[in-house]
């Protein structure tokens, strides 16, 4: 059993409820002008980021490794009678990717978790439709942070620049929240980046 299918039923604590809110409403805003049809949220632990979004959209895909987080999505799923919204478990990388193409991308609060970030985004890109689009919300790179299992955020110039190698365009990035605490019981700040294929 993996680490996150320990956490998965007491995931959904005030805090990360509280911050799940204030990414949600930053990822509404780059989608304002945004009129893709399929959402695919990778890593999307208990749902929070994607069930709040999961109304632009004529289907949303919930995608996670761990299959507790799933059941717990699958649950809220039924409970909010979401008729657009399906889950799978599983995890995208070179050796394992599926049949799936979305307008949209959601990853976030992912990358810190993955060993091989090039190797995720690279995955990500061919999953991506034409003209679709990644978001990714993470931390900024954070020196305070010493973890061997968890990156210590991102330098927001060098994903970007990781992107546009695989090729990703239109890549903007911007710090949109700092906080006490956030990241590792560390004041840190989340970045939100958005790229096109």
């Amino acid at each position: 059993m993996n680490i996150f299918d320990q956490i998965a039923h007491r995931y959904d604590s005030p805090k990360q409820l509280e911050l799940a809110s204030i990414i949600a409403e930053e990822i509404k805003k780059d989608l304002r002008n945004f009129s893709g049809e399929i959402a695919l949220d990778y890593g999307c632990g208990t749902g929070l980021i994607g069930l709040q979004i999961a109304d632009k959209f004529r289907e949303i895909v919930f995608v996670d490794p761990s299959k507790e987080m799933i059941r717990i999505v699958k649950q809220k799923i039924d409970q909010l009678e979401e008729t657009n919204a399906k889950t799978i478990v599983g995890s995208f990388s070179n050796e394992n990717t599926f049949d799936i193409k979305a307008d949209l991308i959601v990853v976030s609060l992912v990358l810190l978790h993955v060993p091989d970030t090039l190797d995720l985004l690279k995955s990500l890109y061919s999953a991506l439709n034409p003209m679709g689009r990644i978001l990714i919300v993470d931390f900024d790179k954070n020196e305070n942070v010493q973890h061997e299992k968890v990156h210590n955020g991102f330098s927001q110039t060098e994903l970007g620049k990781q992107l546009e190698e695989l090729g990703f365009k239109s890549v903007i990035s911007r710090t949109f929240y700092h906080g006490e605490k956030l990241f590792m019981n560390q004041e840190a700040s989340l970045f939100i980046l958005s790229a096109e294929k």
